[in-house]
This record gives C-alpha cells, sequence and structure tokens, in this order.
C-alpha cells in the first residue's frame, strides 16, 4: 500500500521560483516520517543520513534536490547546474531580449504547432495563453509578463516594452523563462547533440520545434528515454508461469484476474461448460424453427426463453469461476502483490514510488545495475529483476 509523506505548502509556493524556497522545520518531520515508513533494510540508515545531509533547514528547495542528485548520480558523471544562479543569466540575456522584442510569438509558434498536432490524431502537451510572454519578472516575487498594446503588462502593472528590454539588458537576473522558453536557455547555455526526454517532455518539446528556430538556436536531436518496471523475483515468476501481460494488471479491477482464474479451471469443466452451451443453442434453434408451424407468435417467445436459458447458464459458469477464486487464494494473493509493484493504486511504478524506496530496498548498487542492464532502445518497456 501506498504511504505518501509531504510537506505542507512552504511560504511563496506558486508565487516565487522554486529556487528561492527554503526548506524549514517541516523536512525535519517528514524525514522522521519517512525514516518510520520505510522497511528496515541494511541501507536504510545511511540513506536518512544521506537525505538529512540535503534536505536540511533553511536550504533552498533546488539546491536540496540538487545535493541529492549529485550525491547519487555524480559518481556516473553527471553534472548538476542550477539554472537560478544569477551568475547564468548575462549569457543568455540575448534570449530574453528576442523574446521581448517579439512578444508573444514564441507562445503563437508553439500553439499553432500543438494545433496541428491535435489535427493529427495527438494532443497539444503546452496550450499557451493568447498574448503570453515566455519570460517571468523576478522583483520579490515572480510576476507573468502579457502583451497589451503598446506596452506589456507585468503582473498588474503596465511598462513600456522598451524599458523591459532594457532591464533584461541590465539586470538579466531578474528574468527567468516560462516552460516554453526554458528549452531555448538550456541549449544556448549548453549547446546539446542529443536531448533524452520522457514521454511528457517529448510532447512539448515536439511544439517546439519552431520556437527554437524563431531564437536561431540549433534543436537537439530528441531520444525517448528507457522505461522500465522494477520487480522482485516473486512477481517476476508470477508473470512468467502465467504469461501475464504487464499491461493488463493497470486497470483496478479483477478483469485480468478473473481471466488468469478462467484459465486454471479444469479442462473438464470448461469442455463440459462449452458442450452445454452449445448443446443448447442447437435444440432451441431446432425448436424456435419448428414452433411457427404451430402459432407463428410463439417464435418470439421461443427465442426469449433460449436468452434466458443462456443467461442462468452463464450464470452458472460465473459462479463456478468465483468458486475457484475462494478455492485459489494463493492465486488471488500473488496477483494483488504483483500488481501493486506493477502499478501502484493504477498508476505506473514511476509516477507513483519515490526512487528513494528502491535506493532503502536495493542500496547505491541500483544504479550501477540500472547503467549496465537497463537496454537504451526506444519504443520498449521493460521489466527488470533486482
Amino acid at each position: 500500500m501506498l504511504r505518501r509523506i509531504t510537506l505542507p505548502a512552504p511560504r511563496g509556493a506558486g508565487e516565487v521560483p522554486v529556487a528561492s524556497i527554503r526548506l524549514d522545520q517541516s523536512i525535519v518531520r517528514a524525514l522522521d516520517e519517512l525514516g518510520a515508513t520505510l522497511p528496515p533494510t541494511e541501507f536504510t540508515r545511511p540513506l536518512l543520513d544521506q537525505l538529512a545531509g540535503a534536505y536540511a533547514t533553511g536550504r533552498g528547495m533546488a539546491e536540496a534536490f540538487g545535493r541529492l542528485l549529485e550525491q547519487t548520480l555524480g559518481p556516473m558523471g553527471l553534472v548538476v547546474f542550477d539554472s537560478s544562479d544569477p551568475a547564468a543569466k548575462p549569457l543568455v540575456k540575448q534570449v530574453f531580449v528576442r523574446e521581448l522584442e517579439t512578444p508573444g510569438v514564441s507562445a503563437r509558434l508553439a500553439a499553432e504547432t500543438g494545433a496541428r498536432l491535435g489535427d493529427a490524431g495527438y494532443h497539444a502537451q503546452v496550450t499557451p495563453v493568447d498574448g503570453t510572454v515566455s519570460l517571468f519578472h523576478l522583483d520579490g516575487g515572480r510576476q507573468p509578463i502579457r502583451t497589451q498594446a503598446d506596452a506589456l503588462s507585468v503582473g498588474s502593472a503596465s511598462v513600456p516594452v522598451s524599458v523591459l528590454i532594457a532591464a533584461a539588458e541590465r539586470e538579466p537576473h531578474r528574468f527567468s523563462p516560462n516552460v516554453l522558453l526554458r528549452p531555448i536557455v538550456q541549449d544556448s547555455l549548453f549547446p546539446t547533440v542529443s536531448y533524452i526526454a520522457g514521454p511528457s517532455e517529448l510532447a512539448y518539446l515536439g511544439q517546439l520545434r519552431n520556437v527554437y528556430e524563431h531564437f536561431g538556436v540549433p534543436m537537439p536531436i530528441m531520444y525517448p528515454r528507457a522505461t522500465a518496471t522494477l520487480l522482485d523475483s516473486a512477481a517476476a515468476r508470477f508473470l512468467t508461469k502465467y504469461d501475464a501481460p504487464l499491461e493488463q494488471l493497470r486497470p483496478r479491477d479483477e478483469a485480468a484476474l478473473n481471466r488468469l482464474l478462467e484459465a486454471q479451471l479444469p479442462a473438464s469443466v470448461e469442455r463440459a461448460y462449452e458442450e452445454a452451451e452449445a448443446g443448447l443453442r442447437v435444440r432451441m434453434e431446432a425448436l424456435i424453427a419448428a414452433v411457427p408451424a404451430i402459432d407463428p407468435t410463439l417464435e418470439g417467445a421461443a427465442r426469449s426463453t433460449l436468452r434466458k436459458m443462456q443467461h442462468d447458464l452463464g450464470s452458472l459458469r460465473d459462479k463456478i469461476i468465483h468458486g475457484a477464486k475462494r478455492r485459489d487464494d494463493t492465486l488471488r494473493r500473488q496477483f494483488a502483490r504483483t500488481q501493486a509493484q506493477s502499478f501502484p493504486e493504477g498508476h505506473p511504478q514511476e509516477r507513483a514510488v519515490g526512487f528513494v524506496y528502491f535506493l532503502n530496498r536495493y542500496g547505491p548498487a541500483l544504479i550501477d545495475r540500472l547503467s549496465a542492464n537497463l537496454p537504451v532502445e526506444p519504443g520498449t518497456h521493460w521489466i527488470l529483476t533486482i
């Protein structure tokens, strides 16, 4: 069963950049709750110490996550960069200036591509509001910028375009890109040959080719990241033994379980049911064909009787299956356990279970195992047993 451990909404959430939000004392309580919730393993204490060292009271949210990420993946060569670093903003100020010189163009280009995707049977991941400028102005808070007549609005204030352009030239650290402009800023800072993206990222990056061209920034080759579900050996054996496709475990009902139970019915029972159903249909069809010679109005009654008999026979079959369910509690428990691992509460594992759970269970060597064993070929979802 999933346990959710959350922080209360910190001060400034949704109003200021995440990087400026500081952890308060509630992080200590959350880490204590996590320690009480994680199943004890040989890795639990070092992992909790690592988390406490990264997520310390008074530290920024972005810095805390960056520290944990670097500690976990740094040995693999990952370099963590804080995009909110004011020292980096002058390097991309021309992107900010270009956006202010052509206000609303990047949003319009992304919206047009999104509409074409919709016409082609896909969906737009990002639907920019008309007149949106893909920048925020930072002045204690995070103010959206929108087009209006001959000026721009920053929050509720109207500001001449020339004034904002001059501000971007002089103080670029007071600006921050929104979701549409972040990839442009990123690839301006770090020219990229290929970008490995998840499903949601691929969806919105698919809307940005014309935006890249608008800023004169080469767009990287997009490559879908590998996806996998981590199962223990018991769950993997269950799927193999019953030849159960993983995706059939996602619906939060018993349809897949019923199919498995049906497959476990003795052949004699299933054969007897099929013979009874076929015999009923043949004999009743013969009767239906014969009764009009006596009274044509009885054909409808005969067909209605056939449907009732077929319904009753089907109900008997359902009772047999339910009897098998009661008999085969082991299969039911194995199914529920594998389903809970694969699709917690009906969601893909990676969307529901934080990686801290897996580090606690398998230890830091999990990273090396995934790096060595997870194939990177696109288009396939892998099942891995650790």
